[in-house]
């Protein structure tokens, strides 16, 4: 087997490269941030709060002064801003690649709905990113990009049927986000399967980020101050956890390492942490007729009609 030459703290030179992320203010998001802008790429990064987005500009400005960097208001739960962030980030130049990382990791106790009326974690988590997506596909077919779809390892952990998506029975806050994150991952596969299928120069992927907690990352101000006793607990799990930095490892080569293929899953090269390594998806999110089921079920939910495919589809009748 060859050798994998790729370093994770040595990427390659991205100078003139252009990738939005969402959920950038924290977490994986922000160090998928932090590692785009430190190789030279221009750094779309997203969030809900105007406040948060500030700080994490100016955590990625001072560890590299000349970094690349924008911002760009956009809650993944609301369809209206989706399309609203969409239309500003395509209105500019081709993007080269869209990291769909924002989610919601602990959801509420009970079922909640957003404005649109759709369960709220279902939303953040997978319609939304499906809607954005869709919406940004010109834009990424200009810039012959790449999606990477944000994937856990919980969803080999729990087998389960998407008959009730959005959970208007039987809710638990573990099943509302281990549902959306099979769904994530399935999106992600269905959509390179639809891209090849119409010739559109765009590819997608999945990369999940291990076992990663806030708990084992360095402290930055605005970002991650992490309180003595979260620190205890995580380093108790130290053999079996990672730091975000090192989670955040995944996503960004799925997004940048131009041998990275479409219809890949990605993840550390131990399961828990590592290196990235190709990994193996659970067998439920390679499903192709429950991603086609789930596909019509997010384009109808979110009024969201991919452009290509739907010229696509315009052929085949």
């Amino acid at each position: 087997m060859a050798r994998d030459l790729w370093d994770p703290e040595r990427l390659p030179d991205l100078s003139g490269r252009r990738y939005l992320v969402t959920g950038a203010t924290a977490g994986l998001g922000f160090f998928s941030s932090l590692q785009l802008a430190g190789a030279g790429a221009h750094v779309i990064m997203t969030g809900r709060n105007p406040h948060r987005l500030a700080a994490a500009r100016a955590a990625v400005q001072r560890h590299y002064g000349e970094a690349d960097v924008e911002t760009l208001l956009l809650d993944t739960s609301n369809l209206g801003s989706v399309r609203a962030a969409a239309a500003t980030a395509r209105g500019r130049t081709g993007l080269h690649g869209l990291l769909l990382n924002a989610g919601i990791v602990h959801p509420p106790r009970e079922r909640e709905e957003t404005h649109d009326g759709h369960e709220i974690v279902f939303a953040t988590n997978a319609l939304g990113h499906y809607a954005l997506a869709g919406e940004l596909l010109l834009a990424l077919a200009a810039g012959r990009g790449r999606m990477v779809w944000v994937g856990s390892m919980s969803t080999s952990l729990t087998p389960m049927e998407l008959i009730d998506p959005e959970l208007q029975n039987e809710y638990t806050p573990w099943r509302a986000y281990v549902q959306s994150k099979i769904a994530t991952t399935a999106l992600g596969f269905e959509a390179d399967r639809r891209l090849r299928a119409a010739h559109v120069p765009i590819s997608s992927v999945v990369a999940h980020p291990g076992y990663s907690l806030s708990g084992r990352t360095r402290g930055i101000i605005g970002i991650n101050a992490p309180g003595r006793l979260k620190r205890f607990t995580a380093n108790l799990q130290a053999p079996i956890t990672q730091s975000k930095e090192q989670g955040a490892w995944t996503l960004v080569r799925a997004l940048v390492d131009p041998a990275v293929e479409g219809g890949q899953f990605w993840g550390p090269s131990r399961g828990v942490s590592g290196p990235p390594r190709p990994a193996t998806p659970a067998r439920g999110t390679r499903d192709p007729e429950l991603a086609a089921r789930l596909w019509n079920y997010c384009e109808h939910a979110t009024g969201t009609v991919w452009p290509y495919l739907k010229a696509s589809k315009a052929r085949r009748r």
